[in-house]
């Protein structure tokens, strides 16, 4: 009799059984999905001196194999998103050439002397604003490189940080377009009362290299900030060296423009300079606001 009842109970019960059954898998696979979501933002690791970390390479070069290993996925990752954002740039390759040209009064302002002088320009149109467009997800390969040896805090920043960085290259870019074309064109075009004929290699090379240069430019004081709040950079080392950086902004102004005279050279080294000041400022900040206990 009891296992009669007991086989009625279990066929009673068998929906209910098969309901738990189904919905106990189901969270167990979100719970192994979410898992390398849920150690990235919570675990700590373990927190090694640099000469230990250095002796143990040393000792195991091995370790330092698997770390390349590591990188050669995210890079190759990284690839992929620039290749795929680049090939849809071709798409709107036309409107965006009709865009960078409007300083300049159109693209058919612009006259091509060698053959294949238009293929050059399209396709470095189509690099940076595949570049541009792959920022965000390049940024996460990085984070995602590094947040091993981050912090659980360290971490955080650097997945919070990933809009910013795109908006500050969007930014620089944008800075470059509308206010540094803007006062540097009237004067190149007609120096010295000679007007000039812009070539499409010429023009659209100067362009996309200013807006290029300048964009990674406005992510230095994001950068600082990011360091200074993960405990990687002292301010002081930014304050200290600024002479040097004056140094370095000179000779990156002299590979971003054309020419190295004075205007051009002025128009870029101006804003690098103050961005190089505001990562100071920005820097003092984060570093300012670690907890007491931490400093």
């Amino acid at each position: 009799m009891r296992k009669v009842l007991g086989a009625i109970w279990k066929v009673i019960t068998a929906p209910f059984r098969f309901i738990a059954w189904l919905f106990r898998s189901i969270w167990n696979y979100i719970k192994k999905i979410l898992s390398p979501v849920i150690n990235f933002f919570t675990e700590e690791p373990e927190d090694t001196p640099l000469a230990d970390v250095l002796e143990a390479s040393f000792e195991n070069p091995k370790a330092i194999l698997e770390h390349l290993n590591e990188l050669r996925k995210h890079v190759f990752r990284a690839l992929i998103g620039f290749i795929i954002t680049t090939v849809a740039a071709f798409v709107f390759v036309e409107q965006i050439l009709n865009w960078i040209s409007l300083p300049i009064g159109g693209i058919q302002e612009l006259q091509a002397i060698e053959i294949t002088e238009p293929i050059s320009v399209v396709m470095r149109v189509a690099l940076l604003t595949g570049f541009a467009a792959a920022l965000p997800y390049i940024s996460l390969e990085l984070v995602l490189f590094a947040a091993p040896g981050l912090s659980r805090r360290g971490r955080i920043i650097g997945i919070f940080a990933i809009p910013l960085v795109f908006v500050f290259f969007i930014g620089g870019m944008a800075f470059a377009y509308y206010f540094m074309l803007d006062a540097a064109l009237p004067v190149l075009l007609n120096f010295m009362g000679i007007p000039t004929l812009p070539r499409p290699s010429s023009y659209i090379r100067f362009v996309t290299g200013l807006m290029f240069w300048i964009g990674v430019s406005f992510e230095f004081p994001l950068v600082a900030y990011l360091l200074s709040a993960m405990r990687v950079l002292k301010p002081e080392v930014l304050r200290d060296n600024w002479r040097i950086a004056v140094i370095a902004i000179s000779v990156l102004a002299a590979m971003i423009t054309p020419t190295v005279d004075p205007i051009n050279m002025g128009i870029v080294m101006i804003p690098l300079i103050t961005l190089y000041g505001l990562g100071i400022v920005m820097a003092f900040i984060a570093w300012g606001k670690r907890p007491k206990d931490d400093q």
